[in-house]
């Protein structure tokens, strides 16, 4: 699974989010008040001073209105066939990890696969996640805690978990090991961003 890490394609985030946040006419400052982030914070990030946690980065692209797949670069006509060798697929670093797109930014349809590769105490961020859809998790190597409407959920490798995506949720690596966990994000709404997720202040 390192291996898969080496060799995809890196997205570098600070500039995806400038091209994105430029291309909609947005300003800085307006941009920080509608992710609810400072606009030094913002700044920072864009600049490329400091790496955004998960749940900065589906607060931002809740505010521009796009998945968080538009991080990883804009596709001109999406495919209804999408085959990736595995040093094609792009990646996108967070706080502690790596987020692998496996299509879903290509794929015509209503599904977003991704790799998930977590360093120790590496999570989703403070705030939980909700938005339409269902959501499938297989932990390939390492423990990850999944927390989903107020229960928790000790995946090992091998395990899985299936649950509606409306139910609040967030995760993260409780261990010193490395986590590699698979995350499919399916059946959205028509029109919906899956991945632009709908945040509530005081979570």
């Amino acid at each position: 699974m390192e291996s898969f890490v080496r060799e995809a394609m890196s997205v570098n985030v600070a500039t995806s989010l400038r091209e994105l946040r430029e291309a909609r006419g947005i300003s800085m400052r307006t941009l920080a008040t509608k992710s609810g982030l400072s606009a030094n914070a913002l700044s920072m990030i864009e600049r490329g001073k400091t790496s955004p946690s998960v749940s900065t980065l589906y607060k931002l692209a809740d505010a521009l209105g796009v998945s968080i797949t538009a991080f990883f670069g804009s596709q001109n006509e999406k495919k209804q066939v999408v085959f990736l060798k595995s040093d094609q697929r792009t990646r996108m670093s967070f706080t502690r990890g790596v987020f692998e797109a496996l299509g879903g930014e290509q794929f015509v349809g209503r599904v977003e696969p991704f790799m998930l590769t977590l360093e120790s105490g590496a999570s989703s961020g403070p705030h939980t996640i909700v938005h339409t859809g269902h959501e499938f998790v297989f932990c390939l190597r390492g423990k990850l805690e999944y927390y989903v409407d107020k229960q928790v959920f000790h995946l090992e490798a091998g395990d899985s978990l299936l649950f509606a995506s409306k139910l609040q949720h967030k995760w993260k690596n409780p261990t010193t090991a490395v986590v590699n966990a698979l995350i499919i994000i399916s059946g959205f709404d028509e029109g919906e961003q899956p991945n632009a997720m709908h945040w509530k202040k005081g979570e």
